[in-house]
């Protein structure tokens, strides 16, 4: 084991890998026990298969929920958009979770207010997959606990960050790589000039996925970031889903 940072630079891994004390491996197996949640290596065969394709995938996630969603029988979209999103934004990315998941499609997201958990609500009863930000254990927002719960019930809540940690700025953006990691494509729903929701787009893109868009007012800030990615060439999306399935292999 005391060789496996050595190794690992000969591998060519540019950072280096830093082993835990056993103590601290036992407390963070007994913290993930407690939740009652489980690692999931990339090397196990119910590691989510798309995400093992992508230049950086976690070497293990936390895992609580149904841990057969993540094996790509079924195709995965990620929808995300902005926090504080308008009613009719809400509206359409959870009607479009809904229409997913009628048709066997897994929506993932991750967490945050707005549209993303607008979009974990319409597809909580046919399958959804939440991306936390921090630890398994941390609700985040605070507001949405009962739905973070909920997920961890009727879906699949995964992290890659240890038990306890408390989200930060810099965190985000690796959350948002699992989500685009995760999906076939990825579709924002009203998204700001500057947001987190474009940076999932670029991670889509760079990961080879598709990127779908919304439409929105000229004049809403609110969406000035989805009709830059369709001016870029994004894939515009109706709200009935109907391009997210032909896109995505369903037809």
């Amino acid at each position: 084991m005391e060789a496996v940072p050595e190794l690992a630079r000969y591998g060519g891994r540019k950072r280096p890998i830093r082993l835990l004390e056993p103590s601290k491996v036992e407390q963070e197996s007994e913290a993930i026990a407690n939740v009652g949640a489980h690692l999931l290596a990339a090397c196990e065969p119910g590691y989510p298969t798309a995400l093992a394709t992508i230049a950086d995938p976690p070497p293990v996630l936390t895992v609580l929920g149904r841990t057969e969603m993540l094996g790509g029988q079924e195709p995965t979209v990620g929808i995300v958009g902005a926090r504080n999103a308008s009613g009719a934004g809400r509206r359409i990315a959870q009607g479009i979770a809904t229409d997913l998941g009628g048709r066997g499609i897994i929506v993932a997201s991750g967490l945050a207010r707005g549209i993303d958990t607008s979009a974990h609500n319409g597809a909580l009863k046919t399958g959804t997959i939440a991306v936390a930000t921090g630890g398994m254990d941390v609700f985040y927002p605070p507001e949405n606990e009962e739905l973070q719960v909920a997920i961890s019930a009727q879906g699949a809540l995964i992290s890659e960050q240890p038990m306890g940690t408390e989200p930060q700025a810099r965190h985000f953006p690796r959350r948002n790589r699992l989500i685009s990691g995760l999906s076939m494509g990825v579709l924002v729903v009203e998204a700001a000039a500057r947001s987190g929701s474009l940076i999932t787009a670029r991670k889509a893109l760079e990961q080879g996925r598709e990127v779908f868009a919304v439409p929105g007012s000229p004049r809403d800030p609110r969406t000035q970031g989805t009709n830059h990615l369709l001016r870029q060439g994004a894939i515009l999306t109706e709200p009935a889903g109907r391009h997210c399935r032909r896109h995505c292999g369903h037809g």
